[in-house]
């Protein structure tokens, strides 16, 4: 079946004529004659079959009908006008909205996200950051990094990266710490995930002590605490190099544990876009 031609012409008349309410200034503003202004909008309450205007010796008036067909219209056209001032500059902009763990983020992202600016300016990157729980759908996300084994319910998953974790301190602190069981005497902070100091005590071989920190829902605020001495945090490394080649940051003991990894996650319901891809590619290579 052939769809009917739609009127633009006819369409962009009425509207401008609705404005003015005037046949002339809408001819003005468009720059055709009003005979052809009248013309076109004649044509179109024939294909639709109802008057638009009210013809008054001094003006128009909308009827009903034209009421009803000139919200709409406007909207159409105000968001054509915006789509295409986005071509201003130059090619058009692609939005990227990506919730990201807080730790990954600072840690590791941002001190590489200026290359992929770089790489991809026309990519419009919205950031939100969180402490792995989050909604896609729900906060209108077209992905998401977070941590974990890949098994997320009706996400994809491309896998970035493992973290180990390990303890870590200030230097003053590391400076009292002899043995894993040194550990016993210190402060240990903790997330909220309950087997990961048990998890590390035995790859370390001896018994884990009763955990008695405060619980943490980043572990970049816990690691925050361990710089200003209030204990030991268990803490993915390699998230933290900067802080331990500053000095600023001790790794006690050398054993680590892998409890996960970190995904770039979206929606199996939704076909990555050239921004997600890209991105996607990005962190990657970056990864590896």
């Amino acid at each position: 079946m052939t769809r009917p031609h739609l009127p633009l012409n006819a369409l962009r008349a009425f509207e401008a004529s609705a404005r003015h309410l005037s046949f002339t200034r809408a001819a003005i503003e468009l720059c055709v004659t009003q005979a052809a202004i009248s013309h076109q909008v004649k044509g179109l309450e024939a294909r639709l079959g109802v008057p638009l205007f009210r013809r008054l010796p001094r003006g128009l008036a909308l009827t009903d009908e034209g009421l009803a067909l000139l919200p709409g219209l406007r909207d159409s056209f105000d968001q054509i006008a915006r789509l295409l001032h986005r071509f201003d500059t130059g090619p058009v902009t692609e939005m990227l909205s990506v919730g990201v763990v807080g730790t990954f983020a600072a840690g590791w992202l941002l001190p590489r996200l200026d290359g992929f600016l770089a790489a991809h300016p026309f990519i419009d990157l919205r950031l939100s950051t969180n402490n792995n729980r989050v909604d896609i759908q729900a906060e209108g996300l077209d992905a998401a990094i977070r941590f974990g084994d890949g098994a997320w319910h009706g996400m994809e998953a491309a896998p970035l990266f493992e973290a180990p974790m390990a303890p870590l301190c200030t230097p003053a602190m590391a400076a009292r710490l002899h043995r894993p069981a040194d550990l016993a005497g210190e402060r240990l902070l903790r997330s909220y995930r309950a087997d990961e100091w048990p998890a590390w005590f035995a790859a370390a071989g001896c018994d884990c002590p009763p955990i008695r920190g405060p619980v943490f829902d980043s572990s970049w605020i816990m690691v925050e605490a361990a710089l200003q001495g209030h204990g030991v945090a268990l803490a993915p490394v390699m998230l933290f190099a900067r802080l331990l080649a500053e000095g600023r940051l001790t790794q006690p003991f050398p054993t680590r544990i892998g409890t996960g990894r970190y995904w770039l996650t979206w929606p199996k319901s939704r076909m990555p876009g050239p921004a997600l891809s890209a991105f996607t590619a990005w962190l990657s290579a970056q990864a590896a």
